[in-house]
C-alpha cells in the first residue's frame, strides 16, 4: 500500500495529519480521525474556522479513550471543495488513514466527520484499516435519478452512526435517512440518530452528541459495551433504528 502524499494544485498543498489532539498515550490502541466540514465547491484553502470546530469532539474523545490508548487527530485537508468527482475531502481522508497505518500500524480506526467532512467519513470508510464510521450532520447530495446514488457498499463490516438535527438548515436529515435506510440493507451493524429540536451544529444537545461520540467510538474500537440506547437502535429494524432519538441526559448514567 502507497503511502505518499497527496498533492495539490500545482503542488502547493498537501493533506496532513499533525500531531494528536490531547495528552499522550503510552501505547496507541486505536485513532479516531476527525474530518472537518468543508463546501461542495471550492479553490480555496482549508478552512481554519472549521478545523477548530472539530476539536473540543477530538479532545473529549480522546480524553474518553485515554485508558484504552485512543489517539485522536484532525485531519487537515488539501483544500475545503469537495469539488464534484474529484470527491478531494474523501481522497485526503483515505490518505490520512494510510498515515495513521506507516505511524501507528495495525490498530483499528473510526473516521469522525461533521457536514461535508460526514460525507467524506463515509466515502473513504472503505480502506481495509477503518472499523468505524461516525456521520454528524453529513452533507448529502439531492437525489438525481440521472446520477449513481451515494455509494454504501464501502460501509459493509462497519459500525455506522449518523446523528442529524432535525431542524437541520444546511444538510438535509432526509437524505441522511435514505443514505442510512440504504445502507442498512447490506449492513445491519448501521443506525441513525435524530437531534429534535437541533440545528445543523447540534449545539443545543452538545453534550448528548459527545456523550454518544464517546460511547460509539469506545464500543467500535475496543469492545465496550455500548450503552442501551445505542445498543438499541443498531438492533432495531427500519425505521426504528434510522429515527432514533438522542433522549436528553444521554451518557449522563455513564459518567460521561
Amino acid at each position: 500500500m502507497a503511502h505518499h502524499a497527496l498533492v495539490g494544485t500545482g503542488g502547493a498543498r498537501a493533506p496532513r495529519l499533525g500531531r494528536p489532539v490531547g495528552s499522550s498515550v503510552a501505547a496507541v490502541g486505536g485513532v479516531v480521525l476527525l474530518l472537518p466540514d468543508g463546501e461542495p465547491v471550492s479553490g480555496r484553502g482549508p478552512s481554519p474556522g472549521a478545523h477548530a470546530a472539530a476539536v473540543p469532539l477530538a479532545r473529549g474523545l480522546a480524553r474518553a479513550g485515554r485508558a484504552d490508548g485512543l489517539v485522536a487527530h484532525v485531519v487537515r485537508y488539501r483544500g475545503r471543495g469537495w469539488n464534484g468527482a474529484d470527491a478531494r475531502l474523501a481522497a485526503d481522508a483515505r490518505w490520512a488513514v494510510s498515515e495513521v497505518v506507516r505511524r501507528y500500524g495495525d490498530v483499528p480506526v473510526c473516521l469522525a466527520g461533521r457536514g461535508m467532512g460526514g460525507r467524506a467519513a463515509l466515502r473513504a470508510a472503505g480502506h481495509t484499516a477503518v472499523n468505524a464510521v461516525l456521520a454528524l450532520a453529513p452533507w448529502l447530495p439531492e437525489d438525481d435519478v440521472a446520477a449513481a446514488p451515494e455509494p454504501v457498499k464501502q460501509l459493509a463490516g462497519r459500525r455506522v452512526v449518523v446523528v442529524h438535527g432535525t431542524n437541520d438548515r444546511r444538510t438535509d436529515p432526509e437524505l441522511s435517512y435514505r443514505l442510512a435506510e440504504r445502507a442498512k440493507k447490506t449492513n445491519r451493524d448501521t443506525c441513525r440518530f435524530e437531534v429534535h429540536s437541533d440545528g445543523h451544529a447540534l449545539r443545543e444537545h452538545r453534550d448528548e452528541v459527545r456523550a454518544l461520540a464517546a460511547d460509539f467510538v469506545l464500543g467500535a474500537l475496543f469492545g465496550h459495551p455500548f450503552a442501551r440506547p445505542l445498543a438499541d437502535a443498531f438492533a432495531a429494524p427500519p425505521p426504528l433504528g434510522l429515527r432514533m432519538p438522542l433522549a436528553s441526559g444521554f451518557g449522563k448514567a455513564r459518567g460521561r
